[in-house]
């Protein structure tokens, strides 16, 4: 915790959103004879892989069946994957740039550090979860030691932190912000596993989701 505190403490509120530092290239079809370029070709893989994930689950899926589906050779994936945990790691990493992204755009449609814009990121955080929710826990699973989906994770959660920068009027991220962001998250993420989970019927909470998260981030942000 204290060296992910360290990398966080002292993040601006200013910055850029960083959604696209671990974005997969995006795919482009070759023109003329049929095909992909190499370029295309990890692209490929990497949909081939998240549909198998997404199917069946992490544990299931084989670097075979992910060529096949791709209609690629079984060398194939070694001109860009060392082995199938790094393809694995690959869709873990779009996976973080989407949902970074759909935060970001959340957040965006209110004035920034507001509790308005707090709430919706959250909201769309349990949305994320509940349309992907095979790959929602594969991008939380046990920590793989990669230091690419470490930092994926941070630029995700960075997004919150500017945002509550900001609402207590700090030009930087703080030992305060991060002592704030920590609940708002931990309900967003807890809310996200007893949906999909499908335990949240228990509590009997029949709210919306976009209320729900609105009533708790006020609540925790206010304290009233």
């Amino acid at each position: 915790m204290s060296n992910i505190k360290s990398r966080l403490i002292g993040f601006s509120p200013k910055a850029p959103c960083r959604k696209g530092d671990m974005r997969v290239k995006q795919a482009t079809r070759v023109t003329g004879k049929a095909g992909y370029h190499h370029g295309d070709l990890r692209q490929q893989l990497v949909k081939a892989t998240r549909e198998l994930i997404e199917e069946k689950g992490a544990e299931a899926f084989s670097v075979s069946e992910a060529c096949r589906r791709a209609g690629v050779s079984t060398a194939a994936p070694y001109r860009h994957f060392g082995d199938k945990t790094d393809m694995v790691a690959a869709v873990i990493l779009e996976g973080m740039a989407e949902m970074t992204a759909r935060l970001h755009a959340a957040a965006a449609l209110f004035p920034h550090g507001s509790i308005e814009g707090i709430a919706a990121s959250g909201a769309e955080y349990v949305a994320y979860a509940e349309t992907h929710p095979t790959l929602f826990r594969l991008m939380f699973a046990e920590n793989s030691g990669r230091a690419d989906v470490e930092e994926a994770g941070h630029t995700c959660y960075s997004g919150l932190l500017m945002q509550v920068a900001a609402y207590l009027g700090k030009d930087a991220v703080d030992e305060e912000v991060l002592t704030v962001s920590f609940p708002l998250w931990t309900f967003v993420h807890g809310l996200s596993f007893l949906r999909i989970d499908g335990k949240a019927e228990f509590a009997r909470m029949h709210m919306p989701v976009a209320d729900l998260v609105s009533d708790a981030t006020r609540r925790l942000l206010t304290g009233r």
